[in-house]
């Protein structure tokens, strides 16, 4: 057997904690005999929902923890003040180097800030983004930041970029991954400052593929691989596409069950219509990894159900197999030497 991949749940975070969360680690030691799984969390509750499962009981652990932290609570505040919570616990766990992944549906705030607060960023990472897979009429697009920086500077965005490519060519098999920035338009004047700013040190780094400015009607196309930008813009693209998608299918599924004629052309369509719903499904493409961080932690959806939080940890074993972040590292480390020896450094080392 292959080395194992220690991945800790965050059981007690989400909306539909702790049933959907037990349910999904147990789906993926079922599915992948590789992982381990470490559940911090109320130890009684958490053991009551494992009961009701047949599972590799020597492939489970669970680490008792006392508090909660609450969606609503101030960030900072609730990982200073509730060290003993279900998410805090779990993020020491993968910076003391016990578990090699923290899986969480709870506070994003809470995630992003005790990230980089307790995992800590790698060395000469300015920023760690929040960056999900999106489906597309291609395959899937990474969207680098949707959530963790709303205010970055051109250099960030350009480090971003990198991170991207090298996630998307070693989790997902992209071998060249083009790149492009999320704007208003497709010249490359168009744009706010940080857009104008930041598209000449996208076009000019030769670490990445860049395509241009990307308007966000073409990203469901499949027009880049990478989709880089703020975070402000990137949560409004990825809750606009997620709401639209959602909506979409809702209303196609009752459109082909109106009458006995649409269930029939459904039931002729069924393979078809089956692929597409699959491709477009969310749920299928895991969570989204905070890039840039000494260990590997991922935010799910707060409304994450068990399917979304198997394909999660199963996300995290080919992020660990992958090793993404010694690329990191030792992209960054090439970058170090080539400005000590006075070459041209691709990301600007400003923070």
């Amino acid at each position: 057997m292959s080395e194992s991949v220690r991945i800790v749940v965050d059981a007690m975070g989400g909306d539909f904690a702790p049933v959907e969360t037990v349910k999904g680690a147990v789906d993926a030691l079922k599915e992948n005999e590789r992982i381990s799984v470490i559940l911090t969390g109320n130890a009684d509750v958490v053991n009551a929902e494992l009961a009701k499962y047949e599972y590799p009981k020597d492939r489970v652990r669970v680490v008792a923890t006392t508090q909660v932290i609450e969606t609503g609570e101030p960030p900072v505040a609730a990982i200073q003040s509730k060290r003993d919570s279900s998410l805090v616990v779990g993020l020491n766990l993968v910076h003391t180097g016990e578990a090699d992944a923290f899986v969480s549906s709870g506070s994003s705030g809470a995630v992003l800030v005790g990230g980089q607060a307790i995992v800590k960023k790698i060395r000469g990472i300015h920023r760690a983004p929040m960056a999900p897979v999106m489906p597309t009429a291609e395959g899937a697009a990474l969207l680098i930041d949707c959530g963790a920086n709303v205010d970055p500077r051109p250099q960030h965005l350009v480090q971003f970029a990198i991170m991207g490519s090298i996630y998307m060519k070693s989790v997902n098999g992209v071998e060249n991954p083009r790149v492009a920035l999320l704007n208003i338009g497709a010249e490359e004047e168009k744009g706010d400052t940080l857009r104008k700013e930041t598209y000449p040190l996208l076009k000019a780094c030769p670490d990445i593929h860049f395509v241009g400015n990307i308007e966000a009607r073409d990203v469901p196309k499949g027009g880049a691989d990478v989709i880089v930008t703020d975070a402000f813009s990137g949560n409004i693209l990825l809750k606009m596409y997620e709401g639209v998608g959602s909506v979409m299918l809702h209303e196609l599924k009752d459109g082909l069950t109106a009458n006995l004629v649409s269930k029939l052309g459904a039931a002729m369509a069924l393979p078809s219509l089956k692929k597409i719903f699959r491709k477009f499904d969310i749920t299928n493409y895991g969570g989204a990894p905070l890039l840039g961080l000494k260990g590997l932690v991922v935010k799910t959806h707060g409304n994450a159900k068990a399917k979304e939080f198997k394909n999660t940890i199963l996300q995290c074993v080919a992020f660990y197999d992958e090793d993404v972040n010694g690329k990191i590292v030792r992209y960054l480390e090439e970058e170090r030497l080539k400005k000590e020896s006075g070459n041209t450094v691709t990301a600007d080392s400003e923070a």
